[in-house]
C-alpha cells in the first residue's frame, strides 16, 4: 500500500495540528463539560466537507469518512482531568485546577487529523468512523457513544494513547490485556463502641478494619488464579478519633484490579465473600458497597498483526516495540465488549523533555512530533484493516 500521499499530507498540516493541540492544552474541559472541544471539532470537520455528529449529551463528536459495506472505527478522547497545570509553556491551561494531563489534546489533535486525511485518502476502500469520545476520566464516555447506536455497524476498532515513557517515534504494541479492570469497594463496619480498657466488652472496630485490610488481599492471592494478576489495594481507611476510645464504626476504601475477563466477573463476589467472614468473626455488623468500573482492555492478535504492518509499512519494523500492560482503568474496554479493539502506545518522550513527565500529573507535556507520526499511524491501520479480509 503506497502511502507517500499520507506523509507529505502530514507534513503540509503538521503545524496546523499542533496548533490545535496547542489550543486545547490551554482551554481544557472536564468530562461532559467539553462544549468548546466538541465546537471545535464540528467547525474543522464542518469545513472538510464532512458531517459530524453530535452524542446525544452535548458534547462528543462522531463523523464518518468514505463508504462502503465495512466500517473500521477509529477513537480519541478528549476530556481533561481536575489536575493544576504545572508547566511553564506558552500553551499552559488557562483553566484553574484543570489541565490534559493525560495527552487527550494530543489523541484529539491526532484523530482530527486522521479524519481530515482519510477525507482526502486516494482509493479508501471503506467507511472510517472516528469517536471524539468524551468522559474517559469519569468511565462513562465509551457507554455514551454505545448508547447511541454508533458502534452497531462498526467491525473492530483502534486507538492511540500517549505513553510518557516511550520515545518519540516508537509505537508500543502488543496481543491480550493492556490495562486492567478497575473496580472500587468500600466497606463500613459498626458496633457498640467502648473503652479500650475493656475490648472484650465490645467490637474492636479499629483491629477488624485492619484484619479485612491485610487479609483481604492475601486470602484473595489463594482464591483466583494468580495469572489475572488481581490485586486489592486500600487507599483510605477511616475510625475513631480519642487513643482510649472504640469507635462504633469506621470505613476502608480501595481499588479491586484484574486483567482476567473471567475473573472480573466474580470479583465482587469474592471480595464480598471475604469481608463479610472476617467481620462476621469479629462480631462486627459489615456493609460493603461495590461499584463495577470498567472491564479490562484485551487487544485482539488479528488486530495487534494488523498494526504491526501498518506500522512497519509506514515507518519501518525498527519503530514497532513492545509495551507493558498496565494496572490503570481504560474506558476504551467497553467497546471492547461488544468487537475487537486494539489500543497501542503512542511514545511522546524526547530527549528535549528533560524529566520522564508521567500521565496524570501537572507538568506532563509531549514531544508534538507525536501528533504527526500519531496521525500516520491511525491512517495507514484504518486502510490496512479496511484492505484486509
Amino acid at each position: 500500500m503506497n502511502t507517500n500521499w499520507l506523509t507529505s499530507w502530514v507534513r503540509d498540516r503538521n503545524d496546523d495540528l499542533v496548533d490545535v493541540r496547542r489550543h486545547l492544552h490551554a482551554h481544557p474541559e472536564l468530562s461532559f463539560d467539553e462544549y468548546g472541544t466538541t465546537e471545535l471539532l464540528v467547525k474543522r470537520l464542518t469545513a472538510a466537507g464532512l458531517a459530524p455528529r453530535v452524542l446525544p449529551r452535548g458534547t462528543g463528536v462522531v463523523v464518518d469518512v468514505g463508504e462502503g459495506p465495512r466500517t473500521i472505527g477509529l477513537r480519541a478522547d478528549i476530556d481533561a482531568l481536575p489536575v493544576p497545570d504545572l508547566s511553564e509553556t506558552p500553551y499552559a491551561s488557562t483553566v484553574p485546577n484543570v489541565c490534559h494531563a493525560c495527552g487527550h489534546d494530543a489523541h484529539t489533535a491526532i484523530a482530527l487529523g486522521a479524519a481530515l486525511a482519510l477525507a482526502e485518502a486516494p482509493n479508501l476502500a471503506g467507511r472510517v468512523r472516528i469517536f471524539f469520545q468524551p468522559a474517559e476520566e469519569r468511565m462513562g464516555g465509551a457507554r455514551e457513544v454505545i448508547a447511541a447506536g454508533e458502534l452497531d455497524d462498526v467491525e473492530r476498532v483502534f486507538a492511540l494513547h500517549c505513553d510518557a515513557h516511550l520515545e518519540v517515534g516508537k509505537i508500543g504494541v502488543k496481543s491480550g490485556p493492556i490495562t486492567a479492570a478497575c473496580d472500587l469497594a468500600e466497606v463500613r463496619l459498626r458496633g457498640p463502641g467502648g473503652h479500650t480498657a475493656r475490648p472484650h466488652l465490645t467490637v474492636d472496630i479499629v483491629d477488624t478494619l485492619a484484619r479485612i485490610a491485610t487479609d483481604t488481599p492475601a486470602l484473595l492471592s489463594r482464591r483466583v488464579d494468580a495469572r489475572s494478576a488481581m490485586t486489592l489495594v486500600w487507599g483510605s481507611i477511616t475510625a475513631g478519633k480519642a487513643p482510649n476510645t472504640i469507635p462504633s464504626e469506621g470505613s476502608l476504601r480501595g481499588s479491586v484490579r484484574v486483567l482476567d475477563h473471567d475473573t472480573w466477573e466474580r470479583a465482587e463476589k469474592d471480595v464480598t465473600s471475604i469481608v463479610t467472614e472476617i467481620a462476621a468473626g469479629a462480631g462486627a455488623s459489615v456493609q460493603l458497597d461495590y461499584q463495577r468500573g470498567v472491564p479490562p482492555v484485551v487487544n485482539d492478535p488479528d488486530l495487534a498483526a494488523t498494526m504491526r504492518a501498518a506500522i512497519a509499512t509506514e515507518f519501518g519494523s525498527d519503530a514497532v516495540t513492545t509495551t507493558r500492560t498496565s494496572m490503570g482503568g481504560e474506558d476504551f474496554a467497553w467497546y471492547g465488549e461488544h468487537v475487537p479493539v486494539m489500543m497501542a502506545r503512542l511514545g511522546t518522550h524526547s530527549d528535549a523533555l528533560t524529566t520522564v513527565r508521567d500521565l496524570h500529573q501537572g507538568t506532563f507535556d509531549i514531544d508534538e512530533r507525536a501528533i504527526g507520526i500519531g496521525v500516520r499511524v491511525l491512517v495507514s491501520t484504518a486502510m490496512v484493516a479496511l484492505s484486509a479480509p
